[in-house]
């Protein structure tokens, strides 16, 4: 019998507009080394890692009159220079061009007749630089276990760790008849799916979603503002197809250092930093701001809860997603902190939040998957319950490489709901802390703006670090 998609996995297909794609993506940016990082490199080092991710060699197949939810399969035609792709910018490539180039493949839906996943060399970046882009659907990163290409490509030195050959054969497509035949069979087994299937090929997605927000674990089980509409935003207006990138750059020290004057965690500090900086915008954009004025943030993390009992300490078997009132009206960094700090404390009580060394421990380097985790749990939910998605995915604090070539910076590219004009993404990695800023191109063109506030929000608050 095929490999079925999960109800969940189904209804980001589904749920798949022109103006929502459901791909998640990711740039890193990397330093050439002396003996080159060329598209050839990088088409050789995918191609040995693929039997780490053997969902990148299938694709989905429908099931005739949609019988029941389709079905992976392996694509008889792949093709890896389909999938990895060559791009430059005309030299000296500046970061705004790179950026623009992201909004731009980022814009674009994957194609579903073939494996949802693309990867672009980026050639031409100033200063020794090479960029990689990827993209992923949301369909293929099916729990906390799963890996994605962005993950197998790095290795902790400059020296590709040996992977043995894995000769891969195409199993054989099934045949209309037999997709009907295995169709036929779960509904003996379980007639409650026959439903779900006919909401399905009604293209009822909202049904189907609501239905399987549980799969990724009881999310936002803690959450006790959702009971309240989220407030009135700017953030929040009907989006285009089309998209803009920015990005934040901050050391990890200066937030250890916030940490350390004024407790809270890392997390706390990025959260209120973000607070700021979304107070600044929108009074650059003469919105009104009262003492009382929050943005409604969802925050994805990841989370044991009382079926993890007898589990490994730092084990991860869901990720919640908490919703987190931003105290974007208060013009005071360190109270804004404490806000922050204290809702997140009682998130953290009643949710049993892995900490970030637990995590990076567990998950090596996992940001491009738990990210994706964090964009599906956004996606189960009514987008009237908050403003905008902030994801933070905590990495490795040491050098990484690929095909020999140091990774400098990573940026998360986190997808955009409907009426959700901005979307951030967060990772910290080898002393770093970067943000990727997705956000619709006709509501946010100020976002490169947005993105310099972030830093400028970062040194406020360490300005208020006594010492």
């Amino acid at each position: 019998m095929s490999d079925r998609l999960s109800a969940l996995d189904a209804s980001f297909l589904y749920l798949e507009e022109s103006t929502t794609p459901m791909h998640v993506g990711g740039v890193a940016v990397f330093r050439r080394p002396k003996a080159g990082f060329d598209y050839d490199r990088l088409v050789d080092l995918i191609e040995q890692r693929l039997s780490l991710v053997p969902r990148y060699r299938q694709k989905v197949l429908h099931v005739p009159g949609r019988l029941a939810r389709p079905v992976w399969v392996d694509d008889p035609d792949f093709d890896v220079t389909y999938h990895v792709r060559r791009s430059a910018l005309p030299k000296p490539g500046t970061d705004a061009q790179l950026h623009d180039l992201v909004a731009r493949l980022m814009s674009r839906p994957l194609d579903h007749t073939r494996p949802l996943w693309e990867t672009y060399l980026v050639e031409g970046l100033a200063r020794n630089r090479t960029a990689v882009i990827t993209k992923t659907h949301q369909a293929l990163v099916d729990g906390v276990g799963a890996i994605e290409i962005g993950q197998v490509i790095l290795d902790v030195s400059a020296t590709p760790r040996a992977q043995p050959e894995n000769l891969w054969m195409p199993r054989p497509t099934p045949s209309p008849a037999q997709l009907v035949l295995d169709a036929v069979a779960e509904v003996v087994q379980r007639p409650g799916e026959l439903v779900e299937n006919v909401r399905s090929a009604a293209q009822d997605a909202v049904a189907t979603v609501r239905k399987t927000a549980d799969a990724i674990g009881g999310v936002a089980s803690a959450v006790r503002t959702a009971a309240r509409p989220a407030p009135g935003s700017p953030l929040n207006v009907r989006i285009s197809p089309q998209r803009r990138f920015a990005v934040a750059r901050t050391k990890l020290d200066d937030y250890r250092a916030v940490r350390r004057t004024h407790g809270g965690t890392v997390n706390d500090v990025i959260l209120s930093s973000l607070s700021g900086a979304l107070r600044t915008w929108l009074l650059s954009r003469g919105e009104a701001v009262t003492a009382s004025t929050t943005i409604r943030a969802m925050v994805p993390l990841s989370v044991r809860d009382a079926d993890s009992a007898g589990l490994p300490v730092g084990t991860i078997n869901r990720v919640a997603a908490y919703l987190v009132d931003l105290p974007v009206g208060e013009p005071n960094p360190v109270v804004r902190l404490h806000h922050v700090s204290h809702a997140m404390r009682a998130h953290k009580e009643s949710g049993q939040s892995v900490a970030a060394d637990a995590l990076v421990r567990v998950s090596g380097f996992a940001p491009p998957t738990l990210h994706a985790l964090g964009a599906r749990a956004a996606s189960s939910f009514s987008k009237r319950i908050f403003n905008l998605v902030v994801t933070n995915v905590p990495g490795p604090q040491v050098p990484l490489y690929a095909a020999g070539a140091k990774m400098t910076e990573i940026f998360p590219v986190v997808p955009l709901a409907k009426s959700q004009a901005l979307a951030i993404g967060v990772t910290s990695y080898d002393g770093g802390v970067f943000y990727g800023l997705n956000a619709d191109r006709d509501a946010m063109s100020d976002v490169d703006v947005l993105a310099g506030m972030v830093e400028e929000s970062v040194d406020e608050l360490v300005g208020t670090v006594s010492g």
